[in-house]
């Protein structure tokens, strides 16, 4: 069951208040190419070794949020600059 229209509304980066928006699915194919070649890594400094299934990224395209159980995760140390990943 995908996120609905009213919760993805509401949501937004716990720490710049910027809104989110589900990201591409080309998009979380890239990056978890990424996550399992190890290039990956979260906000909080561990790297990231689960793959993502589906996942919200601000409207600035700067922080992804990933989607566990058709629940986000919006904990600031559990996201992913965008800044580090390649080609993105």
């Amino acid at each position: 069951m995908p996120i609905s229209d009213d919760l993805l509304e509401i949501l937004c980066c716990p720490e710049t208040k910027v809104p989110v928006e589900m990201l591409a699915a080309d998009r979380v194919e890239k990056l978890n190419r990424q996550i399992a070649a190890g290039k990956v890594t979260a906000v909080g400094g561990e790297t990231v070794q689960k793959p993502v299934q589906e996942a919200l990224i601000t409207t600035d395209g700067k922080t992804i949020y990933r989607i566990d159980d058709n629940i986000p995760v919006m904990l600031v140390d559990q996201g992913v600059a965008t800044r580090q990943l390649e080609d993105w």
